[in-house]
């Protein structure tokens, strides 16, 4: 294997790219590999000859059809909820995929060790707190206000994407950022549901005594 060919700046910026495609993959799975497939079938990226069928018609009308149909079912009451325990391992194998896709030519045990860490990891970080953030908002309002997050995850998903594509550099600054976030919240979450539930039990036993 060439180090060269792993530790040089373009595939710094390849690899920002794919974990920027690999966030947008956590708000909405297809989104990414849509954006992806018609920006190789114009000719604005060049995939690897592995994933020449990215680069299809056929592959941006099925990932369009897979797109719209994602899209409408999260603003369908508690059919979104379904979805986020689909969305959960999809969005891990579209992250996986999307950052071995635009990777640079190398040994395949590399790229794909990379897509699963540095992919697969963001896109599954990325869909367990909007996870945590529909449960949130259910809790509170009843469901009521997850239409509106459905249309933020939407166009993070859509805006994220674009500008993955058009300026790597700053979407995967962005991203990282969002992970480091990401990372405390679900950190924060973990370690206080048990406090909460250890307060509730005892609370009673101090009422009564």
């Amino acid at each position: 294997m060439d180090l060269n060919s792993l530790f040089n700046l373009n595939t710094f910026i390849e690899l920002l790219l794919g974990i920027s495609l690999s966030a947008a993959a956590g708000f909405r799975v297809f989104v990414p590999l849509l954006a992806l497939s018609v920006a190789s079938v114009f000719g604005h990226f060049d995939l690897p000859t592995d994933f020449d069928w990215l680069e299809t018609p056929q592959a941006v009308i099925v990932f369009a059809v897979a797109c719209l149909l994602e899209i409408t079912g999260y603003y369908i009451p508690w059919l979104d909820h379904l979805l986020d325990i689909v969305a959960t391992p999809a969005a891990f194998i579209a992250g996986t995929i999307v950052t071995a896709s635009v990777a640079p030519e190398m040994n395949p045990l590399v790229q794909w060790t990379l897509a699963l860490i540095a992919g697969g990891g963001t896109a599954g970080l990325t869909q367990g707190l909007t996870n945590i953030l529909r449960i949130s908002s259910t809790g509170v309002s009843g469901g009521l206000t997850n239409p509106v997050v459905s249309t933020i995850e939407l166009l993070i998903a859509i805006g994220l994407s674009v500008l993955a594509l058009a300026l790597p550099v700053v979407a995967g600054v962005i991203v990282i950022g969002f992970l480091i976030i990401a990372i405390q919240r679900l950190w924060n979450f973990f370690l206080n549901k048990p406090t909460s539930q250890t307060n509730q039990t005892v609370s009673p036993s101090r009422e009564l005594g």
